[in-house]
């Protein structure tokens, strides 16, 4: 039978293969080049036609991301110096117009606001690559002193421990970390490299995530744009802002999108910012953008604001921004518009929606993917610009050397952290954590061979064809051991360990004989960490763990807290020299603390009791555990804040952690207040300025005694800002008056009288009533002066002879606080600080502050006023909080434990007399009283 009749009349053919290559024709391929955040570049194939999204899943697919939403790809936009994100719903080929190989950078995209949030090690490893990419850029600016102090934390992930045998002088050279790097920073980052020995490169990491989240402009999405001076002054008024404004028309301002809300930058200064609870709409049409806010009550003033930008493409980038920023940050689910709303999207603005996961979501998300017990190799390695080497490990050690180490050297120096591979969800669990102290050998020292790796994760196998985001880059080689999970499966870790034994105490801890155990908890929603101890120096007894209550973070930290335990250490004191109640005090006193964390360095298991448990007298515990109550609200965060500022005050505990607060911050030089001459500019020889936060005058002589003082209220999307200077000698009255000048202060508040106990406390910097005095080319005038027992306020009039420009300067003067020691009764202090905050309404200048030293008095009007601010957006109060903040910026600032007393009793009467209250707008809507 020949072959045209084998199939007959009725039969078909189809040429799928000739199909397929006619499809391929119509769907070319291009090539994607992706630049990495190590500075390495994929290239990835996709058709002309696939979306944003085939891009995006090729990518993270490639780096084995987990939470990935914290990430995008960036393109060049055909507008010249504008950076676009990639659309994942949009065809690549209408997004991007240049022919192929398409360019796009892997960026972070949303910056989490605290780095404890991000579940996976790897995720944070990328944040940090980005942070520093940043820096070295020049998009995120930073002192000198912290920009070498992140370094040093990049020195120490990079290099690992300072070696003086193998870092050398210069050994820094290779490597750049801010733009005009000099050899005097290197030297800075050098020393300060040295005192991180132990730290882990997650953990370096962890620091510097943790540091650099502080900078004014981390998270700041800029978007440049010009505003009319009608704009800007209701923009300003709307908040309720006197501010003063020249002549300009068209100001050019920044606006910088970030996870609070929208804030308004000029010349590069914050000067106000509208949270997303107080807006209501955003939109835009061709090249204005639009912000409609909250009205106010018994407020009939227009509440939209209007921007300027470049162009349309520039004004919907940053109205994209917005819609991102705001439902990735503040939303549970993305909400997507309904049918019967679509109608409704096109009459400003975009239909644009963002439909990736939220913040929330992605953390869920993180913790799920973390339960399926992925690992991150942290095998340490060594990465410089040219070359990557094994970095050197820490793994077991001998009994012999755990003793050895223990028996030389102070607990603290001699102890490190065990390098470890840490299991998702984080870096740290939130019920505590505990790792082995050990100090690392000088036999580890030696280079280890290396063998490449190309994946940042392990499934419990690994070959050398499997992808993987650090690549190419390299593993020590080592022994294997298996790890138990908390979901019973066996994972394999590549460490370098030497030969080692296993010791399985009762708390399951794998220690030597008179090893060191940290453990780490926070506690639960009752503030309680559920154990107790007795001992103390008083009961001539070593401080031992008596009981640990069950279902509590003391029972469910890894490992855990085991009765019989000897507390050496609590956040790092040592407490052998100690009472009892004491150590139950540094123990309560860690709840106020920023992070809230409990550190116990315990030896484990030295005294096992027989027989019935001896209690404390104090019960640390509760006496029952009831069931968990609703979570916490903000009123219920707000008053339990006071409770514990009460307790502190009635036990003394609140004034022995001021007594132990740093007077200065560790690494913070005064060495402009030692040039010979600017001695003669301080009125004492111990108050000196930081030279970071100091404030400089123009001239020559750039020197004043004062320093810059921020303090953030986060909730109301506020900066109070201050100068706290010395009270004026004879010599610096010219430079005082220039400095308010400069600065654009308005207000000058005055904490002392001229003359106390006989000694002169502040020249009589200002001329008497109707008189004029002249300081150079500024002139000043006292206009009006009202003088009572306890205030006296002045009007001064300050005109500039060389511009003939005039500005109105006010001074409130506190009279009534003794020569000696704080007032016996808050009540005039307070009309005080209540009358400096109704001057101080719509103010957005700085204003000044200065008593004698500069320090004392002006620390505690700083912090009344911060506290006052708190309350009223119903946030908790921490003084020790603030009062550290002010401390990073200026030394010393609240001098004496009796003008801290002072000010927490202050603070205690406001809030129990209803003197300050949480504004409607801040209440819990929980809480209906």
């Amino acid at each position: 039978m020949s072959r045209r009749n084998m199939f007959g009349s009725s039969s078909g053919t189809y040429n799928v293969r000739a199909s397929e290559i006619a499809r391929d024709k119509h769907r070319p391929e291009v090539q994607c080049q992706v630049y990495m955040l190590d500075d390495t570049v994929q290239t990835f194939k996709v058709f002309k036609k696939d979306k944003g999204g085939v891009l995006l899943d090729k990518v993270f697919k490639y780096l084995d991301l987990v939470e990935r939403d914290y990430f995008c790809l960036m393109f060049q936009d055909d507008i010249p110096e504008q950076m676009r994100w990639l659309d994942a719903h949009k065809p690549i080929r209408k997004q991007i117009r240049t022919g192929s190989p398409y360019s796009l950078y892997f960026r972070v995209k949303f910056y989490a606001t605290d780095p404890s949030k991000l579940q996976e090690e790897y995720t944070r490893y990328h944040f940090f690559l980005q942070l520093k990419k940043d820096i070295l850029e020049g998009r995120l600016p930073c002192s000198p002193h912290t920009a070498s102090l992140l370094a040093s934390y990049a020195a120490q992930s990079e290099l690992g421990d300072y070696d003086p045998s193998e870092h050398l002088p210069g050994y820094l050279q290779e490597f750049r970390f801010v733009p005009n790097q000099s050899p005097e920073f290197e030297r800075e980052v050098e020393e300060l490299h040295k005192r991180h020995v132990g730290q882990p490169p997650s953990e370096s990491e962890f620091n510097y995530l943790d540091r650099a989240k502080r900078l004014e402009f981390y998270g700041v999405d800029l978007h440049y744009a010009r505003v009319r001076q009608r704009g800007l002054t209701h923009m300003v008024t709307f908040q309720q802002y006197n501010h003063s404004l020249s002549d300009q028309s068209n100001l050019e301002i920044q606006l910088g999108v970030t996870a609070a809300g929208i804030s308004i930058y000029q010349n590069g200064v914050k000067i106000n910012t509208f949270s997303w609870a107080k807006i209501v709409k955003i939109s835009f049409k061709r090249k204005q953008f639009f912000l409609q806010l909250r009205k106010e009550p018994n407020d009939d003033r227009e509440n939209a604001i209007g921007f300027n930008l470049a162009n349309y493409r520039a004004c919907k980038n940053l109205w994209k921004s917005c819609v991102e920023h705001h439902t990735f940050f503040r939303l549970d689910t993305p909400k997507l518009p309904s049918r019967r709303n679509m109608l409704t999207l096109f009459k400003l603005g975009s239909k644009y929606r963002y439909s990736g996961r939220t913040e929330r979501q992605t953390i869920e998300l993180g913790k799920e993917e973390g339960n399926r017990n992925r690992t991150f190799n942290r095998n340490p390695f060594f990465r410089t610009p040219s070359k990557r080497y094994a970095r050197r490990t820490i793994g077991g050690i001998t009994r012999d050397v755990i003793k050895d180490e223990i028996r030389n050297e102070e607990i603290r120096r001699s102890l490190v952290r065990q390098s470890q591979s840490f299991s998702a969800p984080g870096l740290r669990n939130i019920n505590g954590s505990a790792e082995l102290l050990e100090r690392r050998p000088p036999s580890m020292s030696s280079p280890t061979k290396e063998i490449p790796i190309r994946r940042a994760w392990s499934d419990g196998h690994q070959s050398e064809e499997d992808e993987g985001g650090f690549s190419p880059d390299y593993i020590t080689r080592g022994k294997q051991f298996k790890a138990y999970s908390e979901d019973g499966s066996f994972t394999e870790k590549s460490y370098e360990v030497l030969p080692s034994y296993n010791e399985q105490l009762p708390n399951g801890n794998l220690v030597a004989d008179n090893s060191i155990v940290l453990i780490r908890m926070k506690p639960d929603e009752h503030g309680r960490f559920g154990f107790n101890v007795k001992g103390g120096a008083d009961q001539n007894m070593p401080i031992i763990v008596s009981r640990v209550a069950p279902s509590t973070p003391a029972d469910k930290c890894v490992p855990r807290l085991n009765e019989g335990d000897q507390v050496l250490l609590i956040n790092g004191r040592d407490v052998s020299q100690h009472t009892h109640e004491q150590v139950v005090m540094f123990i309560r006193s860690t709840r106020e603390s920023h992070t809230g964390e409990l550190e116990l360095t315990v030896r484990p298991n030295v005294y096992i009791p027989d027989g019935v448990e001896e209690e404390p007298d104090f019960m640390y515990t509760p006496d029952n555990l009831n069931p968990p109550r609703p979570p916490i609200t903000s009123d219920d965060a707000l008053k339990e804040s006071m409770v514990l500022i009460e307790e502190g005050l009635k036990t003394g505990a609140s004034l022995l952690q001021f007594d132990q607060l740093f007077r200065k911050k560790p690494g913070m030089t005064c060495n402009a207040s030692r040039i010979p001459e600017n001695i003669c500019k301080n009125r004492y020889r111990d108050i000196s300025p930081y030279d970071e936060t100091r404030v400089m005058i123009q001239g020559p002589q750039d020197y004043i005694n004062a320093n810059s003082v921020n303090m953030e209220i986060p909730r109301m999307g506020i900066v109070n800002r201050y100068v706290a200077a010395q009270g004026p000698l004879p010599n610096t009255s010219g430079d005082f008056w220039q400095m308010c000048w400069e600065q654009q202060c308005t207000l000058i508040c005055m904490l002392t009288t001229q003359v106390e106990r006989g000694r002169v406390k502040c020249h009589q910097y200002w001329p008497d009533l109707h008189q004029t005095i002249q300081f150079g080319g500024l002139q000043i005038c006292c206009v009006t002066e009202e003088t009572t027992p306890s205030f006296a306020f002045r009007d001064f009039s300050m005109i500039n002879l060389n511009t003939d420009e005039e500005r109105r300067v006010v001074q409130m003067q506190y009279l009534a606080w003794p020569d000696h020691g704080v007032p016996d009764d808050s009540t005039e202090f307070l009309d005080f600080v209540f009358r400096v905050r109704q001057q101080r309404v719509g103010m957005v200048e700085p204003t000044m502050v200065h008593c004698s030293a500069g320090i004392g008095r002006t620390g505690v009007l700083i912090t009344m006023e911060t506290a006052m601010c708190l309350i009223e957006c119903n946030e908790p109060v921490y003084p020790l909080d603030i009062v550290r903040t002010m401390r990073e910026q200026r030394a010393m600032m609240i001098q004496t434990p009796a003008q801290y007393k002072f000010v927490c009793e202050a603070i205690l009467r406001v809030f129990k007399e209803g003197i300050v209250k949480p504004l409607a707008e801040f209440k819990s809507p929980f809480n209906h009283k």
